[in-house]
């Protein structure tokens, strides 16, 4: 294929007329024969596709329709074991146990009731040994010879029929010590509970709970967990699972159903689409064929035009796509226009580049930065950075400018691999320009800047030599100080000026349009990384009082800070900052190495624990820093308790729990923080044995408010004591308090009714007087 582009062509002759009018007469031919292979093979490739995508669509809703069957049990199954859960801790309660023991029939009917309102079931009953049924409202509840016999033979959950239709029921032993009877609690499986189950799913489909022997031979015979089809009134497919029982006499299947027809219908505009993208192309390649079959004719003519516009110099514009002699004379014609196209280029990248280090010059980078300008979003923000090499000159006097040039090379590369979606550019000797576009509210302006800094902070080899190196920053932020390249640039410049006057090797932002609050947070930010260098934190702690021991058995450690200007500062307000800049992580080191280096001049049955932040828990080396700490100051490794939150578990429940193995192999104990605030917090203690679950001091608070604070507490200590762990309040200021934790079972407590946190010269003179605390709570 050829094409010419010419400037003042010859009229054309009779003969060239006719010569055109044969060579249309082919071309025609020649599209249609190409344009019928065409229609032939696509309507062939649409078949197929119509009928791959009918099979599809029918293996797609095949595999959903399992998957919600699947979804289905799995929900099923987990209401059966919250359910056995509740009836469980109600039935190793002491005192149902002796209710029902005694035959209490209004105790057992009150705690049956609140039961039912806890779970919200509509039967819960007691089956005695004797075959006794005790229920504030017995009606409905089965015959005790149907529960009988799966009981006997350990099954906890599963389905049964009341008068109003199927349920699904738990069950938990009675054992005082020996069983005397079974705790059976029930929720309806009733069309309104279906509907809800059936919302779930994300596909349309019909659910019922049906008895074998109701159902129709061909869905009785049918196998369970298996997707078949069946034609009634449409094509519909059908899943059957097989139920657990939990009464003799009754095979529950739960039937779910759906319209294969609704679900094939959603392929069917594409498979309209495809109809039209086939007759779409068939007329695109008709016209295109048309137009190739046309130049099939002309192309050694239009490669003699362009070789007499050649000779003319004037300019032509060539494409051949043959591999004939025409089409190699063509490519090496393109050769020579690319070749000049290529020097063009060069000159232009000359003159829009800096020569030494293959970056954007001034010119070329204003340009850059107006277009990243005039693309930003309005959720977005830009930052353009001035970059002043600290003591550039000394370098060149001292190495020579040899050793200059490598310098600002090494920046370059530096920027480059650091930074690989930033524009950067060299504006002159040693300034360079770095703007970063796509930032959003969530990303933390400090660590950008820090990243920024560090490209900086790499040690350079020059001629085996090290130079003395850094950089000074100034940074404007767009939209806040400037909307168009000027502002921003001139702004920076004016950053980078009080960056240079704050000590070098430093950044600045421009500071008039910051807002407020955000120059004061990173003021804080600047203040805390002091801290850190200078050693401005402190520990206090706050005693640990062990109830079974009536001793201080330990203290917590509790960071502080005092600020050289703003006084002490809070750690509600610190910690937060250097949990997002990541700066909680030496600050956390110091914590344990501190707390581990105080605690080993202590008596020996004394410990000491230290909350560890998930940040730092996730950092890598959590394991060696303890291990160092510990190595360091003596202290025994029993002696030291590291709390956690269950935050840690979020990212890699794997790795983590991984780590805490390998701290409970050194002997640290393990204590999890905050117990009951979160949503998981049970599954983590089935999935790790902790040494200590420590109770929030919500929950203490509540004793003197709320009725139901006891029987939290009293849960709380019996699902740790059943599991090993030991139990300690927070947050205890009062001795009525205190009582009810002492009568519920608490073994440790913590709060403001011994001490407030104390220095740590004053731990001693608390152990000293720790023996009148037993007194004082007892007086």
């Amino acid at each position: 294929m050829s094409a010419v582009k010419v400037v003042g062509k010859p009229a054309v002759t009779g003969l060239e007329k006719l010569a055109r009018l044969r060579f249309g007469m082919l071309s025609t031919r020649i599209a249609l024969l190409y344009a019928a292979l065409f229609a032939l093979v696509l309507g062939l490739v649409v078949s197929l596709a119509a009928g791959a995508l009918a099979r599809f669509g029918e293996a797609s809703a095949a595999r959903d329709l399992g998957a919600n069957a699947r979804v289905f049990d799995e929900i099923l199954a987990a209401r059966a074991r919250q359910m056995g859960d509740q009836a469980g801790v109600l039935a190793h309660d002491f005192g149902f146990r002796e209710a029902v023991a005694t035959g209490d029939a209004p105790t057992i009917g009150s705690a049956l009731v609140s039961l039912e309102s806890r779970v919200r079931s509509d039967m819960a009953f007691v089956l005695t040994l004797d075959g006794d049924v005790l229920a504030a409202d017995a009606t409905g509840v089965p015959a005790p010879e149907r529960l009988w016999a799966k009981l006997d033979k350990g099954a906890k959950r599963g389905i049964i029929r009341s008068d109003t239709g199927f349920a699904l029921a738990a069950a938990s032993p009675i054992e005082a010590p020996d069983l005397i009877g079974w705790l059976v609690i029930a929720q309806p499986l009733d069309r309104e509970e279906l509907d809800r189950l059936v919302e779930l799913a994300p596909i349309a489909l019909d659910a019922a709970v049906v008895d074998a022997a109701r159902q129709p031979a061909w869905l009785r015979d049918a196998s369970g967990d298996t997707v078949f089809e069946r034609n009634e009134d449409g094509r519909l497919l059908y899943h059957v699972s097989d139920l657990a029982v939990l009464q003799d006499g009754i095979a529950p299947r739960l039937v779910l159903r759906h319209s294969l027809a609704e679900s094939l219908s959603a392929y069917t505009n594409l498979k309209w689409w495809l109809v039209f993208l086939a007759g779409t192309g068939i007329l695109l390649v008709l016209g295109l064929s048309w137009k190739v079959a046309r130049s099939v004719t002309e192309p050694l003519k239009q490669l003699d035009e362009a070789t007499r516009l050649i000779g003319e110099g004037r300019e032509i514009s060539l494409s051949v796509g043959t591999d004939d002699e025409i089409g190699r004379l063509a490519q090496s014609f393109n050769r020579m226009v690319a070749a000049i196209e290529e020097r063009e280029r060069e000159i232009i990248h000359v003159g829009l580049h800096d020569g030494l280090t293959g970056l954007p010059n001034r010119k070329l980078f204003a340009e850059q930065l107006a277009n990243i300008l005039s693309r930003r979003r309005s959720d977005e923000k830009v930052m353009m950075a001035y970059v002043d090499l600290d003591d550039f000159k000394m370098v060149n006097d001292t190495l020579g400018h040899p050793a200059g040039d490598a310098l600002l090379r090494m920046v370059a590369d530096h920027l480059r691999e650091d930074l690989p979606d930033a524009l950067i550019a060299r504006l002159g000797g040693d300034e360079f320009a770095v703007v970063i576009d796509g930032i959003t509210g969530g990303q933390s302006l400090g660590n950008i800047a820090d990243a920024l800094q560090r490209s900086f902070d790499r040690p350079l080899q020059i001629n085996g030599q090290t130079p003395a190196f850094g950089a000074s920053i100034g940074i404007a932020m767009a939209p806040s100080d400037g909307v168009d390249g000027v502002s921003l640039m001139r702004n920076a410049d004016l950053a980078l000026y009080r960056a240079k006057h704050e000590g070098k090797a430093t950044y600045h932002f421009f500071e008039p349009a910051l807002d407020e609050a955000a120059r004061q947070r990173r003021q804080l930010e600047l203040d805390l990384r002091t801290a850190i260098k200078e050693g401005g934190f402190e520990l206090d702690y706050q005693p640990l009082y062990s109830l079974a021991e009536q001793r201080l058995t330990g203290f917590e450690a509790l960071i502080r800070w005092n600020h050289p200007t703003r006084g002490r500062i809070s750690p509600a307000e610190f910690v937060p900052l250097a949990e997002e800049t990541g700066l909680i992580i030496p600050i956390g080191e110091w914590v344990l190495r501190e707390a581990c280096h105080q605690a080993s001049r202590w008596p020996s049955d004394v410990s000491v624990a230290v909350n560890v932040s998930p940040k730092q828990f996730t950092a890598s080396g959590i394991a060696s820093t303890i291990t160092s700490a510990l190595s360091a100051s003596g202290l025994p490794p029993r002696r030291l308790e590291l709390e956690i939150t269950e935050s840690i578990f979020i990212a890699d429940i794997d790795t983590t729990l991984a780590t805490l193995h390998s701290l409970r192999n050194l002997g640290v104990r393990i204590a999890l923080d905050d117990f009951g605030t979160g949503y998981s917090s049970l599954s983590y203690l089935r999935s790790f044995p902790f040494d200590k679950v420590k109770i929030d001091k919500s929950f203490v608070e509540d004793l003197g408010t709320s009725t139901n604070g006891h029987a939290v507490i009293r849960a709380i200590t019996t699902l740790a004591s059943a599991l090993g762990m030991e139990t300690l309040a927070e947050g205890v200021e009062d001795i009525a308090q205190f009582e009810v934790l002492e009568r519920e079972g608490c073994q440790h407590i913590q709060g403001y009714l011994f001490s407030r946190p104390v220095a740590g010269d004053a731990v001693a003179g608390l152990l000293r007087d720790g023996a009148g605390y037993q007194q004082q709570l007892r007086a």
